[in-house]
C-alpha cells in the first residue's frame, strides 16, 4: 500500500441503522418479500436526493433502485448478506464485528411465557401491562393512562428478539427503570429464553398523549466470544463507540464512549473524533433512521434523515486524516413503506472512501457482514480475522 510510514491508520464504520438495500433470498422466511428500504422510499416519495453517497457509488450497488450519476464513482461500493438467520440490531452489529451467530436469538410473536413474567414481576415488585407484539409509540398511548394510574411498566416485543420496557419518567424514575431492565436482562440470559436485547423505553406526557424520550437504553447479551473490537482493544488499538455501540457489545472492547442519542449528535461526535485524530477504530451507530422513522412507517421523515446525513457527508470526509478509511453501511432493513413496522431481512449497502482507497471498485455481493470487520482488522493490524473475507486488497491502492 502506497502510504507514508508516519501516517496513522484508522478505520471508521458508520452504521445507518436500518438502511437496507433490498430483500435477501430468504426474505420469505421472515415475512419480508418486497422489502427494499432505500428503493421503496424513493419510489413512494418520488425522489431521494443523496448526491454525496451517490458520488461514492450508492446507486451502482446491485439492485439499488436509485438514480445513477453520470459521473464515475469516487469510492468503492457493494452490498453484504447476513449469515446469521436474523434481522436485528445485535446480530447485525456482532456479525459486522466478526461474530456471526450459528443460532439466532429467540423471538416471542405471542408474547413472553407466563412463568417468565411471574418471576420478573416478583423480582421488580410490580405487575406488568401489555406483553404483546406492538409498536412502541402505539402501545404507550394505548396503555399509558393505566400505567400512570397503576405504576405497572408496559412490556412488549416485536418480530425481533427484544424485551422492551416502557415507563413514564414521572412514574418510574429513569434509574429505577434501568434497574428493572437489568433484572430482566439477567433473567433473559437463561438459555430457555435468550433474548438479544432488553430495551428501556421511557416516555413523558399525559392523558393518552405520550411521547418517548431520548433516554432509551439497550441491554444486550454479552458476546459469546471475542469480536474485532475485543481483539483491537487487546492490541492497544483504541476503539471509539458512538451512539448505542457500547450497549450492543455490553461495554466490551470499547475504549472510548460517546453515547449520543440521535443522528445529529452522532454525526457531530464522529466529526469531532476524526478531527482530533482519536482512536484506531471509530464505530458509529446513527439510530434515528430506525427508531424514529422505520418503525413508525414515516417515509418522509426517513427520506429527510437520509438527505440530512448525505448533506453532512462532505464534512465527515473533510475531517478525515490521510490514513483514514471510511465505510458506510447498515445493520438490517426497516422498510417504512410496508405494512410491517418491524425490521426487514435485507442486504446492507457498503460504501468505502479514503485518500488511499481506489475509485469505482465494485465489491459485489459479500457473503457476510463479517467481511467488514475482517477488513477493518486487517487494515489496522496486518492480521487476518477468523471469520469473513477481507476486501482490503480490493480497495487500497497498490
Amino acid at each position: 500500500m502506497n502510504q507514508q510510514a508516519n501516517e496513522k491508520k484508522r478505520a471508521i464504520v458508520i452504521v445507518l441503522d436500518s438502511v437496507g438495500i433490498g430483500e435477501q433470498p430468504d426474505a420469505a422466511e421472515f415475512g419480508d418479500v418486497g422489502s427494499h428500504t432505500l428503493g421503496n422510499i424513493r419510489k413512494v416519495r418520488g425522489k431521494l436526493d443523496l448526491p454525496n453517497m451517490t458520488a461514492l457509488g450508492l446507486a451502482e450497488i446491485e439492485n439499488s433502485r436509485l438514480a445513477k450519476s453520470d459521473e464515475a464513482p469516487t469510492g468503492c461500493y457493494g452490498r453484504c448478506a447476513e449469515l446469521t438467520k436474523a434481522k436485528d440490531t445485535t446480530c447485525g452489529h456482532w456479525e459486522m464485528a466478526g461474530l456471526p451467530l450459528k443460532q439466532a436469538f429467540k423471538t416471542y410473536p405471542n408474547g413472553f411465557p407466563r412463568e417468565f413474567l411471574d418471576e420478573f414481576e416478583k423480582k421488580i415488585g410490580r405487575g406488568t401491562l401489555g406483553n404483546t407484539v406492538a409498536s412502541g409509540t402505539v402501545i404507550i398511548n394505548e396503555l399509558g393512562d393505566e400505567h400512570v394510574k397503576t405504576g405497572k411498566p408496559i412490556v412488549y416485543t416485536s418480530a425481533d428478539s427484544v424485551f422492551q420496557i416502557a415507563a413514564h419518567e414521572g412514574v418510574i424514575p429513569l434509574q429505577e427503570l434501568y434497574h428493572i431492565c437489568e433484572i430482566a436482562r439477567e433473567l433473559l440470559n437463561d438459555d430457555n429464553y435468550l433474548v438479544g436485547r432488553v430495551i428501556a423505553r421511557p416516555f413523558v406526557g399525559e392523558n393518552g398523549n405520550y411521547t418517548r424520550t431520548e433516554n432509551r437504553k439497550d441491554y444486550a447479551v454479552e458476546p459469546f466470544s471475542d469480536t474485532v473490537l475485543d481483539a483491537l482493544d487487546k492490541r492497544g488499538l483504541p476503539v471509539v463507540g458512538i451512539g448505542k455501540i457500547e450497549d450492543i457489545f455490553c461495554h466490551r472492547g470499547v475504549t472510548i464512549v460517546d453515547h449520543t442519542r440521535n443522528n445529529h449528535t452522532g454525526t457531530e461526535s464522529t466529526i469531532r473524533f476524526l478531527k482530533e485524530g482519536t482512536g484506531s477504530f471509530i464505530f458509529t451507530n446513527l439510530v434515528d433512521f430506525d427508531m424514529l422513522y422505520g418503525h413508525r412507517n414515516n417515509v418522509e421523515g426517513y427520506a429527510e434523515a437520509l438527505e440530512t446525513f448525505d448533506a453532512a457527508l462532505p464534512r465527515i470526509m473533510g475531517a478525515m486524516k490521510d490514513g483514514d478509511i471510511l465505510m458506510i453501511t447498515a445493520d438490517h432493513g426497516c422498510d417504512p413503506t410496508t405494512a410491517s413496522t418491524d425490521h426487514s431481512r435485507e442486504y446492507i449497502p457498503l460504501l468505502v472512501a479514503g485518500k488511499h482507497v481506489r475509485k469505482g471498485v465494485d465489491l459485489g455481493t459479500r457473503k457476510s457482514f463479517a467481511d467488514i470487520g475482517a477488513t477493518v482488522f486487517e487494515y489496522l493490524t496486518g492480521e487476518k480475522w477468523n471469520v469473513g473475507e477481507s476486501f482490503l486488497n480490493e480497495i487500497v491502492e497498490a
